[in-house]
């Protein structure tokens, strides 16, 4: 994909291990609008990307890191590569939740080529997320 070309929206299905706790989590503190449901999956949109909870408990909670920046990174992660002022906006909302995060908003990679805000966490199934950001999106694949 070249940048000319509009970015399309990305589709994830991820387990969780409670359907209630998911539309708590995703719908209710991140924000994230409700769209199709079963007693087996609910769709959120996620900054304009389709995310699926599929009711699986025995897939949640298997969490393995890898190092990056001399962090201890979650390796099965996702997220959304926010503006600068909405990733502070969400650090912000997020601390005052009390969220307990698995790496706490930084920037990441400083004065180097892809300097990015980070920040991990986990919901309540286990499922780790990063949300980042950068000062210019044109840092996101520099190398």
């Amino acid at each position: 994909m070249n940048s000319s070309q509009t970015l399309r929206p990305f589709h994830l299905a991820f387990p969780v291990h409670c359907l209630d706790a998911a539309r708590e989590f995703y719908g209710g503190l991140l924000g994230c609008p409700e769209g199709r449901s079963s007693d087996q999956w609910i769709d959120f949109n996620l900054y304009g990307h389709q995310v699926v909870a599929h009711l699986a408990p025995e897939e949640c909670n298997n969490v393995q890191t890898s190092e990056v920046d001399e962090q201890n990174v979650p390796v099965r992660h996702f997220g959304v590569v926010l503006e600068m002022s909405d990733w502070e906006s969400l650090a912000q909302k997020l601390q005052e939740a009390g969220i307990d995060f698995v790496i706490e908003p930084y920037i990441r990679f400083k004065d180097q080529p892809g300097e990015q805000a980070t920040m991990f966490f986990l919901d309540p199934s286990g499922n780790a997320l990063e949300f980042k950001a950068f000062k210019s999106l044109d840092s996101l694949f520099a190398k």
